[in-house]
């Protein structure tokens, strides 16, 4: 039997290119799944070379509901159930020596990062919702699809300015249509590997014209939601951003003073994150001094007393690493924490005057893609999004919504702050004079 594909046209170069790396991307509803799935059910009924794929999302539970839902749609729809052996459980589809089965970079969304398999048997990749990923996920991945010929499909809503994705393959030029967005043009420099399919709703035959006039509708009533997840678009910052304003410097003054440091625990996946914090004129300075991980809370006070003592305020939610840590001679207090009061140190940290320093590239890549979670409609949902890395994030919350009193005068606090240091400095003296 002979497949009678019905493909949309601006989709001919995902059949016919050999490019290592194959982007579809663009707005919503711009039909990508579905063609992607008419791909790989073709090569997997094929008999012209041989097709091992992996269909993959952030989250292995994702995929079900997804891409593998349109998979198994064109099998039913195209009458071929007979011609395959489906295996649900596994998300597996098998035609002779043909097979496509289900690969999540992540287990569950409490994961923040992978511990991928080996493809290296695979033929090909298709990545949904690619933007979920981190580019240690993805270059994981690229270093391990390394069959003769293999492609990688990846399939997303375009994100951010500082998306990885973006970053790594497109120049940017300003839409005149749009202010804060841009327009995506492929770097010179990969394009003998890369293929870009660029589609909307106003592309996709299939959906019907009321469809149309909602998405459009948009434009009016949410326009930043429009120019992004309807047009494509490329946003100066991210939907849903957390922290904004905060300004990049060369190194700490000489005379700001440290005042502590903000602690997140982590092992594996999460990285254990330190950031220092600093005061000057009125402001904070965050200075990333760790981002590691599998460090065991012994290598972890090592680590913390690589640096000038002060005390470190960690996450509360572990108190029997906030003991350990004092038994190694770390001065640490757990954070305050109460009803709301991720929220609440959010909108504390928001209304403070925030720099970091050039060299903290984590903290830097966790400021510009921390946000809230937002829904398909592009409202807020108020709460932290699980796919934001917020390590970094964190710590500089417990430290300064546990330190830092709310609407209070930087200067007068640090008055307090100094009073007390010369306190501790006097009682300490008089210590050493009554042991003399």
């Amino acid at each position: 039997m002979k497949l009678q594909v019905e493909a949309n046209q601006i989709f001919e170069p995902l059949w016919k290119t050999k490019k290592r790396y194959i982007l579809l991307m663009g707005g919503r509803s711009g039909g990508r799944s579905y063609e992607a799935s008419q791909k790989i059910v073709s090569l997997c009924y094929q008999n012209a070379r041989y097709f091992r794929g992996a269909i993959m999302r952030a989250i292995h539970a994702d995929i079900r509901s997804s891409v593998w839902q349109e998979i198994t749609d064109r099998v039913n729809g195209w009458d071929l159930s007979g011609a395959f052996d489906v295996k649900e459980s596994t998300m597996e589809l098998t035609r002779g020596r043909n097979s496509v089965k289900a690969h999540g970079f992540r287990k569950s969304s409490s994961e923040r990062t992978a511990k991928l398999k080996s493809l290296a048997n695979y033929t090909d990749a298709f990545i949904e919702e690619a933007e979920e990923i981190g580019e240690e996920e993805f270059t994981q991945l690229d270093d391990s699809l390394r069959a003769e010929g293999s492609q990688i499909h990846l399939l997303f809503n375009t994100p951010s300015k500082a998306h990885w994705i973006i970053k790594r393959w497109f120049d940017l030029i300003p839409s005149y249509e749009a202010k804060g967005f841009y327009e995506m043009k492929l770097k010179p420099e990969y394009e003998k590997d890369v293929e870009v399919l660029f589609s909307t709703h106003l592309d996709n035959i299939y959906i019907p014209q009321e469809v149309h006039d909602r998405y459009e509708a948009y434009k009016l009533s949410k326009p930043d939601y429009y120019w992004q997840m309807i047009r494509g678009l490329c946003p100066e910052t991210l939907m849903g951003r957390i922290y904004s304003g905060w300004k990049a410097i060369g190194e700490i003054p000489h005379e700001a003073r440290l005042l502590g440091y903000g602690l997140d625990f982590g092992y594996d996946p999460d990285p254990a994150a330190l950031v220092a914090v600093y005061y000057h004129n009125g402001g904070y300075i965050l200075d990333e001094k760790l981002y590691e991980r599998n460090l065991i809370n012994e290598q972890l006070s090592i680590n913390i007393k690589l640096y000038p003592q002060a005390l470190v305020v960690a996450d509360s939610a572990e108190p029997k690493s906030i003991e350990e840590l004092k038994r190694y001679g770390i001065n640490v207090v757990p954070c305050e924490k109460g009803a709301d009061s991720v929220l609440y140190g959010i909108k504390h940290v928001q209304g403070l005057k925030i720099s970091y320093t050039s060299n903290s590239h984590n903290l830097k890549a966790e400021y510009e893609n921390y946000a809230f979670k937002v829904d398909k409609d592009g409202t807020n949902l108020g709460i932290e999004d699980p796919k934001s890395e917020n390590h970094l994030m964190s710590a500089t919350r417990y430290f300064l919504s546990t330190m830092i009193k709310a609407n209070a005068d930087p200067e007068a606090q640090e008055r307090e702050r100094e009073l007390a240091r010369a306190k501790a400095r006097q009682t300490a003296n008089k210590l050493t004079q009554t042991t003399r």
